[in-house]
């Protein structure tokens, strides 16, 4: 337990910012406390908001003000960026419409035209837009990069971010009396962009994703998170990349490789910092090294999550995903650098600072998928400026920013059992699993009260090893499966101590947790759950204080902004196809009756 400690903001003000001749605007380090100007509401990520309207004496009286359906009925994880009265919105497959914030008044609309011969690797799910420069930014599934006009709606420019296709995965690569060989495949290897944007300094970033997504099959039952996911060996795929293009024009200004054109390799590494052991041959990856000299051509490594933005050292920080091929290491000897690892650049220039690898050589999907987050550390009665990351592993992480030195690593906020254990063929049960501790959802931070809020999974999988003999000409083929388990699934939402790394307190739901959190200085933490409830808690207790209830799964982020007096909460409510809740098209939209 602790005490709530409510932090002011100093209220900003427009910057304006001489860039190659250009002039341009951003409001995202200092943003106005009425608005979400962009994906982490600002560059710190901590999704935390200063408003105390609503707060844990009346937020038991929270209703809905308006509703607004899409029409597109899919997974939905938008984040909304509201400024100046203005929401706007990513929908499913890319499009993107204006909003009235205080109404739900539809005032434009883009339909985004997916190129025909696009396979999109991982569906049609897309995390947000950024805006600024009287223009809004999305990146798309099929691999552009697009600015729209913030008033109409036109398009303004279009890039294609990876010119042509790339080589992926297939059943055709299992004999045919696997059972896997004739499943339904929902996603393989490609290329895409699911991350929502964000601008700095005249240059808009964004990386892809899918570049070692591996062979997701459907499961036969529709409430069960996944079917299978499958790593086939081969030489799919290619290396990830975090870039950065003008406002004005969409012209790439740099480009950082998420696997480096040498050294791959790395240090062989066989333990964390804290001697927890990966099991790995690295006897036998030395010996294999010459076999496959040219491994990091194809090694993954997807830029799932927008940056975080240090202002003050202009550092970036973002998360890598998983080497390819995914969970199947005979052709990538080597710690696969810089996969599974938190990053830090030189946002004027592309450069990496430093990395951290949380997993070297992984084989468990355990990328970096929850975005970084910034905020002012106190330990031992210093002040020092750090990054955070929840991580799939379960272990919320600290970082010195300007070092990356690991100044924390949480206690577990998540079940673990047999982890960084091998696939076997009766299957070793293990968790987290590739659905992680914590996935793609954003963490809130209150750093006043140095507390840090995750939405948490435990979803059991058996990582198996498949086997099929050699038949018809075809060499017999092995690999490994992450596979769901009858084992009950939960989740937990948890308040954590950032200078202890304990558990405060923890929340248990009854389906395991997607979409991410939002804290305010009203003392509440808000966060939704797959079968449709949408929930307030007491920041200092875990209390539940306030629920409403969608048709759908509330499996995005949540926001908040205030207009004219009024603050209101926002959520995004379309479900998830992989973790099997309900989809819809809904944006529900709370306030305090007048």
């Amino acid at each position: 337990m602790y005490k709530s400690l409510k932090v002011g903001l100093v209220i900003g003000f427009m910057t304006l910012v001489a860039c190659g001749g250009a002039s341009y605007t951003t409001n995202n380090s200092s943003a106005e406390a009425n608005d979400w100007p962009s994906f982490g509401r600002d560059y710190s990520s901590q999704r935390f908001s200063p408003v105390t309207q609503i707060n844990t004496q009346n937020v038991n009286h929270l209703a809905q003000a308006w509703v607004y359906k899409s029409g597109v009925t899919a997974s939905f994880q938008a984040t909304p960026i509201v400024q100046n009265g203005v929401m706007y919105l990513s929908l499913p497959f890319n499009h993107v419409v204006a909003l009235d914030a205080k109404t739900g008044k539809e005032l434009w609309r883009y339909n985004h035209d997916k190129r025909a011969d696009w396979k999109m690797c991982c569906g049609p799910a897309n995390r947000g837009v950024a805006v600024a420069n009287g223009k809004v930014f999305i990146g798309t599934v099929d691999a552009r990069l697009i600015a729209l006009n913030a008033t109409t709606g036109a398009k303004e420019w279009d890039i294609d971010v990876v010119e042509g296709a790339i080589t992926t995965e297939g059943q055709d690569a299992l004999n045919k009396d696997d059972p896997n060989s004739a499943r339904k495949v929902t996603g393989g290897t490609g290329i895409g962009i699911a991350m929502a944007p964000v601008v700095y300094k005249g240059k808009v970033i964004v990386g892809i994703t899918g570049v070692g997504y591996g062979l997701h099959i459907d499961n036969p039952t529709a409430d069960a998170p996944l079917g299978a996911v499958i790593g086939v060996a081969g030489r799919f795929g290619r290396p990830g990349f975090l870039a950065a293009y003008d406002v004005n024009n969409g012209k790439r200004i740099w480009q950082f490789d998420t696997i480096p054109a040498n050294g791959w390799e790395g240090n062989f590494t066989e333990f964390t910092e804290d001697g927890v052991q990966f099991n790995r041959d690295v006897a036998q990856e030395k010996a294999d090294l010459a076999k496959y000299p040219d491994s990091a051509r194809f090694g993954g490594g997807s830029a799932w999550s927008t940056p975080a933005i240090d202002v003050k050292s202009d550092t970036l920080f973002f998360g890598t995903g998983n080497p390819s091929p995914q969970m199947n290491d005979i052709s990538r000897p080597g710690d696969n650098l810089y996969t599974v690892s938190l990053v830090a650049l030189d946002v004027n220039t592309g450069e990496r600072k430093w990395h951290y690898q949380q997993v070297p050589h992984d084989l468990w999907g355990y990328d970096l998928a929850s975005p970084p987050v910034l905020f002012d550390y106190h330990l031992n009665g210093k002040n020092i400026a750090a990054v955070g990351q929840a991580s799939k592993t379960g272990w919320f992480y600290i970082h010195d920013r300007a070092t990356g030195k690991l100044l924390k690593k949480s206690d577990a906020f998540v079940p673990q059992q047999n982890m960084f254990k091998k696939a076997t063929f009766e299957g070793t049960t293990v968790y987290p699993g590739i659905l992680g501790g914590s996935n793609w959802s954003p963490v809130s931070v209150d750093e006043g009260s140095q507390r840090v809020f995750i939405a948490g999974i435990h979803a059991p999988i058996k990582y198996t090893l498949h086997e099929t003999p050699a038949s018809n000409g075809k060499p017999a083929i092995r690999y490994a499966a992450s596979e769901p388990t009858q084992d009950p699934r939960w989740g937990l939402l948890s308040s954590i101590d950032l200078a202890t790394g304990k558990i405060v307190w923890q929340n248990k739901t009854a389906q395991p947790l997607i979409g991410g959190v939002l804290a305010t200085a009203g003392g509440l933490v808000f966060m939704g759950e797959g079968e449709g409830n949408f929930n307030a808690y007491n920041s200092q207790t875990g209390e539940l204080l306030w629920q409403a209830k969608s048709e759908f799964g509330v499996n995005a982020p949540p926001i908040t902004y205030s207009i004219d007096g009024t603050q209101y909460i926002a959520v995004a409510s379309g479900g998830n196809s992989i973790f099997g809740y309900k989809q819809g098209d809904a944006v529900l939209v709370y306030a305090l009756p007048k």
